[in-house]
């Protein structure tokens, strides 16, 4: 495989993380697999040198020695004497989930950093599926933290629920034109609010474009929210508040990332496609679809991107409500 498997690890793809595994874990995993699939390859044939080796002169009777050029393999690059042909693979993480939450889970390799950069710079949106469990209230708005207080939730409704949210849409929404910096009255933001390409010119707080229930069955509930610039924690803050809202209180029991950006959960690699081909595949499949998304959203700003370095930072640092964007936060 060798240089030539190297040649086709330049680009995005995205995997599946499960709950329960860190994303440097998950990151470490994947370039450990990719060097296993480089370095499983057979190596080239060594190269032949000349050598003079000492032996019996053919053809005489007497034992004498001499000196007969003979051609022999080199094993100065042979893998048993200096080591497996790739040691170390740069593969870059995009927009991180913690260690409870799941789902789409974006990386780069080699030139697919840069890429990353990009993905970020064009403040694409993310799809959730957030799980909610009425009736309590912990440390860490999870459902298995510190019990804080317990409450009744009889009185709320699917009627009631649909009313926050389409109260915490409607504000978000406001803020999202605010952040944009755009003046609605123009042609372009009108073209640009057609197409949904309006997006925060900066930096943000949480912007949630859209939420709704897909299934209420008390004490649970089922959110689909579409946000940009969030923290998982952030999410489960937002499942803690609507309780509140609702005279009640709320837990968060799943964080599920069903897309980032153009990546969807059919794109994402299960734990067991963690391998080079597979990868190799994948890459090759959503190259398209990410030069056609990125230059709708950069356009000519592409070609002024940096290299990130491996440890860039994607998480944002959030308003202290989530029901209500704050003016002058930062992401």
């Amino acid at each position: 495989m060798g240089s030539a498997g190297l040649s086709r690890l330049h680009g995005l793809f995205a995997v599946y993380k499960p709950p329960g595994l860190k994303w440097k874990h998950l990151r470490d995993t994947v370039e450990l697999q990719l060097l296993k699939g480089l370095n499983a390859g057979k190596p080239p044939a060594p190269k032949q040198r000349v050598r003079f080796l000492l032996g019996p002169m053919e053809g005489s009777e007497e034992k004498e020695l001499t000196l007969t050029a003979t051609s022999v393999p080199s094993l100065v690059n042979h893998p048993l004497v200096c080591g497996p042909a790739f040691t170390h693979l740069k593969v870059g993480m995009g927009h991180r989930l913690d260690v409870r939450a799941s789902g789409v889970l974006v990386l780069g390799v080699g030139h697919g950093c840069r890429l990353l950069t990009d993905m970020y710079n064009a403040h694409l949106t993310k799809d959730y599926t957030v799980r909610g469990l009425l009736g309590k209230a912990t440390d860490d708005f999870c459902e298995d933290g510190r019990l804080v207080e317990k409450t009744t939730y009889d009185h709320v409704t699917r009627e009631k629920l649909d009313r926050i949210l389409a109260m915490i849409q409607g504000s978000h929404q406001k803020a999202l034109v605010m952040y944009s910096n755009l003046d609605l009255k123009t042609q372009e933001a009108y073209e640009m609010a057609v197409r949904g390409l309006i997006r925060p010119m900066n930096k943000s707080p949480m912007l949630i474009t859209g939420i709704r229930c897909l299934h209420f069955a008390p004490p649970e509930f089922l959110l689909e929210v579409q946000c940009m610039h969030e923290t998982q924690k952030e999410l489960r803050k937002l499942v803690h508040e609507i309780g509140l809202e609702l005279k009640t209180t709320a837990v968060c029991s799943q964080v599920r990332r069903t897309r980032d950006g153009f990546f969807t959960l059919d794109s994402a690699l299960l734990r067991t496609q963690w391998d080079l081909h597979n990868i190799q595949d994948a890459i090759r499949a959503a190259a398209p679809q990410v030069a056609s998304e990125l230059e709708k959203s950069l356009g000519p700003q592409l070609d002024t991107k940096e290299l990130p370095s491996r440890e860039w930072s994607w998480e944002s640092q959030g308003p202290s409500s989530t029901l209500v964007p704050e003016r002058g936060a930062g992401h």
